[in-house]
């Protein structure tokens, strides 16, 4: 998710009341919330960024050890700006913010398609939610909803805009489901086999529309399906995935493409005859469509 929707939510987290009051809680929980995204220090380097984004610093290790020193440094920084009539800094309710703050962006970056390697350093798999849109401002609303309540001390308010989200995220998983099997149907039925690999994933602003990505074997297809309508439409045109290309197999030495194949999910590949030798280009069909073409690597074979 967004920095804002963690921000919001640690925030809410806070005000809301989830643990007893302490000093420095609401600045705690918001740092806890973006956290994890401390691996943005990664652009600062020759590194591919997707290479290593939503890796380390969202693996269960992360997830055990960041809490406990954001809690301690958090200790440390009251102890040390205490005043006399001050009451004494607790850890327990910065340490359970910290916990929560942590573990709730892991979760919220899971329910994306852009996916977190939740068992990192151990594994280098990718676990994919597909059920929000990386971006998703019913949710901005809600947290800060919820924000704003508990600021003017409504807890109970605040509360249930808290669960509101939470009723809200838990829908669209259940919808996100629902939606893969009646896609994979509706495709079988169309073409007689059972796609190779499929993502069903949430679109931006719409919660009962689905965007569809259809592994065909040597390319790829996209589709879309609507609850209320219960249609699901997929495109004519296909997009080829020239993988078995000549080409393709000495770009894939490449330093720079190697690190975005470490992220992809769906890749494709361009080909173009350059002076010099084969320009080849891959990207990833999951954000294809961004302005830009989003996401992209490209080598020069000679």
């Amino acid at each position: 998710m967004d920095n804002l929707c963690h921000t919001l939510a640690g925030a809410a987290c806070a005000r809301a009341g989830l643990t007893r009051p302490a000093r420095f809680a609401a600045v705690t929980s918001m740092i806890a919330a973006n956290l994890p995204d401390v691996d943005v220090l990664v652009f600062a380097t020759d590194i591919p960024s997707v290479a290593f984004r939503r890796g380390w610093t969202h693996g269960i290790l992360a997830q055990a050890v960041l809490p406990a020193l954001l809690a301690g440094v958090m200790l440390a920084v009251a102890r040390s700006s205490r005043q006399a009539h001050d009451p004494p800094p607790a850890l327990a309710p910065l340490l359970a913010l910290s916990y929560l703050g942590v573990l709730s962006h892991v979760f919220m970056d899971l329910l994306n398609n852009y996916g977190v390697r939740l068992l990192m350093p151990f594994s280098n798999r990718w676990f994919y939610g597909d059920a929000l849109f990386i971006v998703d401002p019913w949710l901005w609303i809600l947290f800060g909803a919820a924000v704003v309540l508990g600021t003017r001390g409504r807890l109970r308010r605040a509360r249930l805009c808290l669960i509101a989200a939470i009723v809200y995220i838990v829908a669209m998983m259940g919808s996100a489901r629902a939606a893969r099997a009646v896609v994979a149907d509706a495709w079988q039925d169309a073409r007689g086999a059972k796609p190779a690999a499929l993502m069903v994933g949430p679109v931006l602003l719409d919660p009962f529309r689905k965007a569809a990505i259809v592994d065909a074997g040597d390319e790829y297809h996209r589709g879309a399906f609507s609850w209320l309508s219960r249609q699901t439409v997929f495109v004519d045109s296909a997009v080829k995935k020239n993988a078995d290309h000549p080409a393709t197999a000495a770009a894939r030495q490449d330093p720079r493409v190697a690190g975005l194949l470490v992220w992809s999910r769906f890749p494709f590949w361009e080909i173009e005859t350059v002076p010099g030798g084969t320009r080849v280009t891959v990207r990833d069909m999951r954000f294809a469509a961004f302005r830009g073409g989003g996401f992209s690597a490209t080598a020069v074979v000679r």
